[in-house]
């Protein structure tokens, strides 16, 4: 989707706020809750998932039966759902958060309390690591290692601006930023804690804030930042 297209879904989607409610009463069984909503009910304890603006009249309405409730909410008036990631070929881990829209590769790697925003791509075997940070409409490369509190600064508006882009196998150091537009070339290492406000030729490490050319990829720094593709391999059963 280009940039008009996503601000025209965001626009238009209807907003949403999610609950799941945990019951406690008598004879809930034979409550009656709206066909949107999915309720899983015994005499005494059940949970009803559904729309909150659906949910809270029906607490009211059946306030003689229910004695007791608790609502588990965690979103308000969203506008974007989250990507279904159940037949996506990658390893996803626990806390990480992508956003519909999103493009994930073969043997991509999502960490832990990533956040991967509505647009972006990210490319086959690149690792988004702990608490990395990928910004809307942000293309992510082949190979790449993206590190640990790391930031690809997103895009979406305005409209007219370019996405920011991390080429093939680059690797951006652990709580790096990328600000909005940049394109880091392939092969490029960008260092821990640098923060990038122009283009960054291929093949060289950069560094420092604001990040600037410190010498060319060498074979040192290959081996340094060599990935490991046995981390890429997915083994099911």
């Amino acid at each position: 989707m280009n940039t008009e297209e996503l601000i025209k879904y965001i626009q238009t989607s209807k907003k949403k706020t999610p609950v799941k409610i945990y019951l406690k009463g008598k004879n809930l069984n034979k409550l009656i809750f709206s066909p949107t909503c999915k309720a899983f009910l015994q005499d005494e304890v059940g949970v009803v998932f559904g729309e909150w603006s659906i949910l809270q009249p029906m607490l009211a309405k059946y306030k003689t039966e229910i004695t007791d409730y608790v609502v588990e909410s965690t979103q308000r008036n969203s506008a974007v759902p989250l990507l279904d990631i159940k037949e996506l070929n990658a390893r996803i881990e626990p806390g990480a958060i992508i956003r519909e829209h999103v493009k994930i590769g073969d043997h991509a790697i999502i960490m832990m309390g990533a956040v991967i925003n509505i647009g972006a791509q990210i490319g086959d075997r690149t690792m988004i690591d702990i608490n990395a940070s990928i910004g809307g409409r942000a293309i992510i490369g082949d190979d790449c290692h993206i590190g640990g509190g790391a930031v690809v600064a997103g895009v979406i508006e305005p409209a007219s601006a370019q996405p920011t882009t991390i080429e093939n196998n680059v690797l951006l150091g652990a709580n790096a930023v990328v600000l909005e537009g940049v394109r880091v070339g392939q092969g490029a290492v960008v260092a821990a804690g640098a923060v990038v406000l122009n283009d960054v030729p291929a093949e060289v490490v950069v560094g420092g804030t604001p990040a600037r050319i410190l010498k060319k990829v060498d074979n040192q720094t290959r081996n340094k930042t060599k990935l490991q593709q046995a981390l890429r391999e997915l083994q099911t059963e």
